[in-house]
């Protein structure tokens, strides 16, 4: 496939960090795709919570499932307007991989243990796995990925301005033009997990039964996407019709992406990617009534099912399995698995973050079984 001129180019990438010669018949892109999905990083999203903390469950998405689908989402959008589509799924395969256990409970709870070294943040922290904790090779640390992977990646919500420490310290080593409007590939990224989790969720919300179609129907855009699949298939039972209302939704919200990203790089008039960088804005996005439309079902899902009395009661114990956690080893480090302990920095903030790393690599269910082993017995759900 032909690029467009405001792609990104692999033959015209920035590099690695450390210099490493490319053979056979993989591009740049290709293979920082491919380091990432071989990462034991990627392979631990199997067990991260992406809505429901249910460590066993079988038919709700989890970190890993849900990378997948922004990935075929991203590939999509990419492949219409002209965009590099191996750059685009890395951007999308890596997006969650700093996500410490049980998703955003687990995150506000890490970054209360960690204030005084900093905090925590799971997009900086997906740069500093990648970059630090993930080693496979012999002659450094992380995966050595490209620069506009990793770029794409600190900015695929946008430019940075007050970069988190993580963020930080791998930008003073490699700076990535953090001020910088992302390229077109992370843009597409970050709006192709929008599209997911909007659409995913309120499948797996009815699945556990926290939304009916009916709640749903009371948000425009789900009315409107729902009376087409009704007027498409007429007689069949409304709870046959959940799935393909989700997916009749995510094709309209593509389509509004890909015809007013498609009128924005006509108006911006891109020649090259250094054009797409020194933007006043950003160039990939949904039209002003589609974007509304968009934050109203947010506020749903936000009052409806993320905030449910359940979810948070869960949200609740979760959080608090963070916190012992963080609590127990900060304490006493000697409970720190051996390779951990003997890596554990005597100085401050290093010994907190190096705990902090080690908390936020853990699954779901790897938290829940060292908490009842150095703090106490604790109760959580075990899958629906």
């Amino acid at each position: 496939m032909v690029l467009a001129p405001y792609a990104t180019e692999p033959a015209h990438s920035r590099g690695r960090l450390h210099p490493s010669p490319s053979s056979g018949p993989r591009d740049a892109f290709q293979r920082d795709r491919d380091r990432i999905v071989h990462s034991i990083a990627f392979r631990r999203l199997r067990h991260k919570t992406q809505v429901f903390v249910a460590p066993d469950g079988d038919h709700f998405r989890v970190r890993l499932t849900h990378s997948l689908e922004v990935a075929q989402i991203g590939r999509t959008i990419a492949r219409a307007l002209g965009l590099n589509e191996d750059l685009t799924e890395a951007l999308c395969l890596a997006h969650d991989i700093g996500h410490p256990p049980f998703g955003h409970s687990g995150e506000s709870a890490l970054k209360r243990a960690m204030g005084k070294a900093g905090g925590f943040d799971h997009n900086a922290h997906t740069l500093r796995i990648l970059t630090r904790l993930e080693s496979q090779y012999p002659h450094h640390a992380g995966l050595n990925l490209t620069w506009e992977t990793l770029e794409g990646l600190a900015k695929h919500n946008g430019p940075v301005l007050d970069p988190p420490w993580a963020l930080a310290e791998i930008d003073a080593e490699w700076p990535l033009d953090l001020l910088g409007q992302p390229s077109l590939e992370a843009q597409v990224a970050s709006l192709a997990d929008d599209i997911a989790y909007d659409n995913h969720d309120i499948d797996d919300g009815i699945r556990a039964g926290l939304l009916t179609v009916e709640d749903a129907l009371t948000v425009p855009l789900v009315a409107q996407a729902w009376d087409g699949v009704r007027r498409n298939w007429p007689g069949i039972p409304p709870e046959r019709l959940t799935g393909e209302l989700v997916r009749d939704q995510i094709g309209m919200m593509v389509a509004d992406l890909i015809e007013e990203s498609r009128r924005r790089i006509a108006a911006a008039a891109p020649a090259t990617i250094a054009d797409v960088h020194a933007a006043s804005g950003p160039l990939i996005g949904f039209t002003q009534e589609m974007a509304m439309a968009e934050r109203v079902l947010k506020r749903f899902m936000y009052a409806r099912l993320y905030h449910h009395p359940r979810q948070l009661e869960v949200a609740e114990q979760a959080g608090g399995i963070i916190a012992g956690l963080a609590q127990a080893y900060l304490a006493e480090p000697t409970l720190l698995p051996d390779r951990w302990r003997d890596a554990l920095p005597t100085d401050e903030p290093g010994r907190t973050r190096h705990i902090g790393d080690f908390i936020a690599g853990m699954t779901d269910r790897y938290a829940v079984a060292r908490y009842r082993e150095v703090v106490g017995p604790v109760e959580m759900p075990e899958g629906a």
